[in-house]
């Protein structure tokens, strides 16, 4: 049993990893302990361990734990590992095999209903992954250790996936409202950008224009926007803005918006786009159009968007006015009027949301 660990060891240095580095010969166990570990290396990935003969049998999952049947993620099978992996996390150091952080995302037991080179089906009971599970080899002739992973039973009650796009709500144009009513309304700046809905699941970006069309490739310096998020899978509303001397510019966003893949990559360097992110449709499988605006604006900040080139702009619940002088004064081409208990309403422009010109 000895040599299962051989092609581990062959990858690290024990002097300069952090990692358990067992001297032993693996001994057998119950084979019912796993770990999924959130591997923050060259790319964000899910490490998932089951035990197995003394060992951790391993699959590097680069988006994660799939929550709805149907969805098949790529599992790349690697290396055993020891079983004091269970336990690990922390920091591998950079240039070290795997180099980057690492942290236990669940742990637990698990059952086994099949196990062999074709597929392994099993029952996983933790807190954050529960259900039904297929690791299917593919037997690539190419690549030995491509295999997929899915769910077999239905999702969670009330999970659902989330939707890559729905059609903005629209802001009508209109008038700051009554001074009566003023403490019913939340404003916002305007700042002249492109509409972008964000989908963000495991851990990966997917940007839609107004339209609906996919813009991703415009956008390489969102990436990590993703990887800050790990697991948790969000629709976020908002607009992409370039800015220049501290005030959006026009000009710079018509200019990005030409560039795609490595060209977009080129062009970041000196006019980064930044995601301005104000609404939250989809949380964690569930939609929150229903809900009233500052209820979702409280899931926005629960978020902890703070980033390079994203960010969450502030908000202002009631004085209206003295919003739309300050964006008078910055420059800004005007500010949003939304009603506090305002729900979303994909395509729709109802009156709850009003656009204020300067």
């Amino acid at each position: 049993m000895a040599d299962r660990l051989d092609e581990y060891r062959r990858k690290r240095d024990r002097a300069k990893t952090p990692e358990p580095w067992p001297d032993g010969a693996p001994e057998p166990g119950q084979d019912d302990l796993f770990v999924i570990q959130e591997h923050h290396a060259s790319r964000l990935h899910w490490d998932f361990r089951l035990e197995r003969d003394g060992v951790l049998v391993s699959w590097a999952v680069p988006k994660g734990l799939p929550r709805s049947p149907g969805v098949n993620r790529l599992a790349v099978h690697t290396e055993d590992h020891p079983m004091e992996y269970l336990a690990f996390e922390g920091e591998i150091p950079a240039g070290e095999y795997g180099g980057g952080w690492m942290a236990i995302w669940d742990t637990g037991r698990y059952e086994t209903l099949h196990w062999n080179d074709h597929k392994v089906e099993v029952v996983f009971h933790g807190t954050k992954a529960s259900g039904k599970y297929l690791f299917q080899n593919r037997h690539n002739p190419e690549d030995k250790g491509d295999w997929t992973l899915r769910r077999l039973d239905p999702a969670e009650a009330g999970h659902e996936d989330a939707p890559e796009f729905l059609e903005p709500m629209t802001a009508v144009p209109g008038e700051l409202p009554p001074a009566a009513e003023d403490a019913d309304w939340a404003y916002e700046f305007a700042w002249g950008g492109a509409r972008t809905m964000l989908c963000v699941s495991g851990g990966r970006i997917t940007a839609h224009d107004g339209s609906g069309a996919d813009v991703t490739g415009r956008y390489p310096e969102l990436h990590k926007l993703g990887e800050s998020l790990g697991s948790t899978e969000v629709l976020l509303d908002g607009e992409i803005v370039v800015i220049r001397d501290g005030r959006p510019d026009p000009e710079g966003l018509q200019e990005r918006s030409r560039f795609e893949g490595y060209d977009a990559k080129r062009i970041m360097k000196h006019k980064p786009a930044f995601f301005f992110a104000y609404d939250v449709l989809h949380h964690d499988g569930r939609p929150t159009l229903e809900l009233p605006y500052l209820e979702r604006r409280a899931l926005l900040a629960d978020l902890d968007l703070t980033g390079g080139t994203w960010q969450v702009p502030q908000y202002f619940e009631g004085n209206g006015e003295a919003v739309l002088g300050a964006a008078r004064q910055h420059g800004l081409g005007g500010i949003y009027a939304k009603r506090a208990d305002s729900g979303y309403a994909p395509g729709e422009g109802d009156g709850t949301w009003l656009h204020i010109e300067t």
